[in-house]
């Protein structure tokens, strides 16, 4: 078991943290918490959407970029590590040589459930994210084979649960054609892959 020797640190101090360890920790009023690595699962899912909205970016010229495991300032004393962000070229250009820490709110999120996550994703982060006003936040639940897209509507989201063969409709990528099953197929090492 590991053990975080800092009992209390500010986001500044979070920015240049390095315990010599390979851990990552999201902060928490001020307290680290351990993230448990993913799940191939995980994995496999978080690299096909990372792909496919890299490739929607593409296809669209947007001056967007898709980052894996970035972090997401969320409070004073709090950050997020996302499993997808989208955010613009301009927000990824100030963060070039400092910590992939964006105290701007993202365009898009992308949280991929795990057993331990579930309370983290469906319920802290649905409410920090909204109050930091991200306008869209996926939630992709391997666990139930949904996926939540929220759209911040009045600083609150409407949410929307796409599930088997329904396709997802996104507000940020609106031409974007991908169904549910597909993304937890991309998850699953036992059926025949296609990429």
């Amino acid at each position: 078991m590991v053990t975080t020797p800092v009992t209390s640190i500010t986001f500044e101090e979070y920015l240049t943290y390095d315990d010599g360890s390979d851990f990552h920790y999201e902060l928490v009023d001020g307290k680290l918490e351990l993230m448990n690595p993913p799940t191939i699962e995980h994995f496999l899912i978080a690299k096909f959407l990372e792909q496919l909205l890299d490739a929607e970016i593409k296809r669209c010229s947007c001056p967007w970029l898709c980052f894996r495991e970035s972090g997401v300032r969320t409070g004073r004393n709090k950050s997020r590590l996302t499993d997808l962000c989208v955010v613009t070229l301009e927000q990824a250009k100030e963060l070039l040589n400092a910590s992939a820490v964006f105290e701007s709110p993202p365009l898009l999120i992308v949280e991929v459930v795990s057993p331990e996550s579930v309370k983290r994703d469906y319920r802290y982060k649905r409410s920090e994210y909204a109050a930091l006003e991200v306008p869209e936040y996926w939630i992709v639940d391997p666990l139930k084979a949904k996926v939540s897209v929220l759209l911040l509507e009045d600083g609150f989201y409407e949410e929307t649960v796409f599930t088997d063969t329904q396709q997802i409709v996104s507000r940020i990528f609106p031409e974007l054609r991908i169904i549910v099953e597909q993304i937890f197929t991309a998850g699953n090492l036992n059926q025949e892959r296609r990429d």
